[in-house]
């Protein structure tokens, strides 16, 4: 199995031989209005894409299916609808289904719980983006566990805080890597939406046995975890060769 960062929380992930995006931002950098009601009000997205357009649609042309975990525009941005072809499949929490239809895409599968497709099996989980009032307002997200015969088991925690859910989903699965979504995007208002380091500390250390894999960083003007601070973090709490953050355009391989 192996994971490419491309940006934020958009991944390419590779397993059971099959190729599939995940949560595609592909807006060039400043092309969206900032996120509001934040400390750093900036256009989005901070950075370009780590490719060429000419790059980005070879890319696309690979591709098998699209996974969403969540229907907001730092993870199905407008400029992903318009790249991406109609045909492909994407996988999608229930409460996404007619939006994505709604953009075109002829082959929407929602999650509810599991579903088995080509030799991998997708299995839906829960989270909180944010706690409180916040939490509320943020809607329905779902993270979830991707497996296939003879690779590493990956969760994929989706905009999630730390809860129950995703201290569940560890216990239940026990996956052998785990991507986080951290940045610890914050408004001015009310906690974290997404984990911050304390929060990717407490899946390190739920897990020992897991690869943890940060991303969702230095994107989004709303994310004020930075790579270098949250690296030093987890270096402080000697979970330094657990937790991997790349950067973008970086791939890492997985092997038993």
């Amino acid at each position: 199995m192996q994971i490419q960062l491309l940006r934020h929380a958009t991944l390419v992930i590779s397993i059971g031989g099959k190729r599939i995006l995940v949560d595609p931002m592909f807006s060039v950098a400043e092309a969206m209005e900032p996120v509001q009601n934040a400390a750093v009000i900036r256009r989005i997205p901070l950075v370009d894409l780590p490719m060429e357009l000419d790059n980005l649609i070879e890319m696309i042309a690979d591709l098998d299916a699209v996974l969403v975990t969540h229907n907001h525009r730092d993870h199905w941005d407008k400029a992903a609808r318009e790249l991406l072809p109609g045909y492909l499949p994407i996988f999608c929490q229930p409460e996404d289904e007619s939006a994505i239809l709604w953009a075109d895409f002829s082959t929407v599968i929602p999650i509810e719980n599991e579903f088995e497709w080509g030799g991998v099996r997708l299995e839906r989980t829960g989270g909180q983006h944010g706690s409180g009032e916040i939490g509320e307002k943020m809607g329905i997200v779902s993270g979830f566990v991707l497996s296939a015969p003879g690779e590493p088991k990956l969760y994929l925690t989706g905009d999630t805080i730390w809860c129950t859910e995703v201290a569940q989903a560890l216990q239940t699965f026990q996956p052998d890597v785990v991507v986080v979504n951290a940045g610890a995007a914050q408004f001015l208002d009310g906690g974290p939406i997404t984990m911050n380091a304390e929060d990717v500390v407490r899946v390190c250390q739920t897990i020992p046995s897991a690869q943890v894999v940060a991303v969702h960083m230095e994107a989004v003007n709303h994310c004020g975890l930075t790579r270098r601070a949250l690296g030093e973090y987890l270096k402080s709490h000697n979970l330094g060769e657990q937790a991997i953050i790349p950067e973008d355009g970086q791939t890492i391989h997985f092997t038993f």
